[in-house]
């Protein structure tokens, strides 16, 4: 998942019926939780995969529970 967001490929998903989308531009990678656009912004995919936080867990931490 890293490597394709490092491709510069974008995701949206659900976790606990909220949406969230993964997206980059030149300046960074982002964490957007949908409802409100409420952003966590990144220098790298892998430090968005390994910051990046919803509901205090890391992205890792709930991909298992994660809608796409």
């Amino acid at each position: 998942m890293v490597k394709r967001v490092n491709w510069g490929e974008e995701f949206q998903f659900y976790y606990n019926s909220e949406g969230y989308w993964i997206s980059m531009n030149k300046e960074g990678y982002y964490l957007t939780r949908g409802k409100d656009g409420d952003y966590q912004s990144f220098i790298s995919a892998n430090e968005l995969f390994e910051k990046g936080r919803i509901e205090g867990k890391s992205i890792q931490e709930v991909w298992e529970e994660v809608e796409i």
